[in-house]
């Protein structure tokens, strides 16, 4: 394992950091796809910010220098071929052994002057993850398009698993080793974000928030972001992660609906039978019929699957639980 057991000597941020400075290891984690335009100074801020915090890159296939300027910045590098945030954000939260995670993207577009204080939120209300949340009067920073989406994709999350996040596809956290060391990382895109804020919220985990500046790319970076199938990738593993930590709630919608749809076919012809003693279209009964059955299947479907989430969460939580929480050093 690579090891960030580098310690903070001179914090800059509040008590609860200083406290902490002399047995508390930082990593700070910047997956890259061509960011030779930007990754170096997001190196060197990140040093400036956190001076003796350790820095990782992990490059992603990129066909142009990106690793060799994070070299030569003072970033431990390394590579991952499988392609996708997603994957890259796995294999560093596997390699990389810490008491404190710092994940921010390679692009230039977050604040490293903020890092301090959100470590030392995160140590002094015990949090597992703390939100840099985006704010900005820069509208190529934050395209309308984006900042939209992300409102109606971050309201079904909050409706569905807690009120408790305001910018779930934010780029720039940071988070405790139990956190990452019992997060799943399934996702294989941009759809990272949404899996490590459902993962916090089903666990009920300690989170916070800290608004951060937020500013446009630079000269020479270009977004990695394809609004319209990204976007559809962030909403399908929202109705996924549904499917899986809340199936009672989903299967039961689908048997409601299908109900819905089996009286709605079938209240003519139970009307006219009643009337007549005839049934005037046979299929039409026949398919009520069965969406009547196929709905209590569905229920019951839903009804097991529950049962076998909670084991799965249950799992989780000891897990989660195992490991001791950065906070209870100091």
């Amino acid at each position: 394992m690579l090891n960030a057991m580098n310690q903070l000597s001179a914090a800059p941020a509040g008590g609860a950091l200083r406290s902490a400075s002399a047995s508390l290891s930082i990593a700070v984690l910047i997956p890259c796809h061509n960011e030779e335009a930007a990754v170096g100074k997001v190196v060197t801020a990140f040093a400036d910010a956190l001076p003796s915090a350790a820095i990782f890159v992990y490059d992603n296939n990129s066909t142009d220098r990106t690793l060799a300027v994070a070299r030569d910045a003072g970033a431990v590098v390394a590579c991952e071929r499988l392609q996708g945030k997603g994957h890259v954000v796995r294999r560093m939260f596997s390699d990389i052994d810490a008491d404190i995670y710092v994940l921010v993207d390679g692009d230039d577009t977050y604040d490293a002057a903020s890092a301090p204080a959100m470590i030392d939120l995160l140590l002094s209300e015990g949090a597992d993850m703390v939100t840099g949340t985006r704010v900005t009067d820069i509208p190529e920073a934050y395209r309308r398009g984006h900042r939209f989406g992300n409102v109606v994709l971050t309201s079904i999350v909050r409706f569905i698993f807690g009120n408790r996040i305001t910018d779930m596809l934010s780029g720039y956290r940071i988070f405790s080793r139990r956190f990452v060391k019992t997060f799943p990382a399934l996702s294989s895109g941009f759809e990272t974000e949404t899996e490590l804020t459902i993962h916090a919220l089903e666990l009920s985990m300690p989170l916070a928030e800290r608004e951060t500046p937020y500013r446009d790319r630079g000269e020479g970076s270009a977004s990695k972001l394809r609004t319209y199938k990204d976007g559809a990738r962030i909403l399908f593993t929202i109705v996924t992660l549904i499917k899986e930590e809340r199936p009672l709630q989903f299967f039961a919608l689908i048997a409601f609906l299908l109900f819905v749809s089996a009286l709605v076919l079938g209240t003519p012809l139970l009307i006219e039978f009643r009337r007549t003693h005839l049934v005037p279209r046979l299929p039409t009964a026949v398919l009520s019929a069965a969406l009547v059955m196929l709905s209590f299947l569905a229920f019951v479907c839903g009804l097991i699957m529950d049962s076998l989430s909670r084991a799965r969460k249950e799992t989780k939580r000891l897990a989660y639980l195992s490991i001791q929480a950065p906070g209870s050093r100091l």
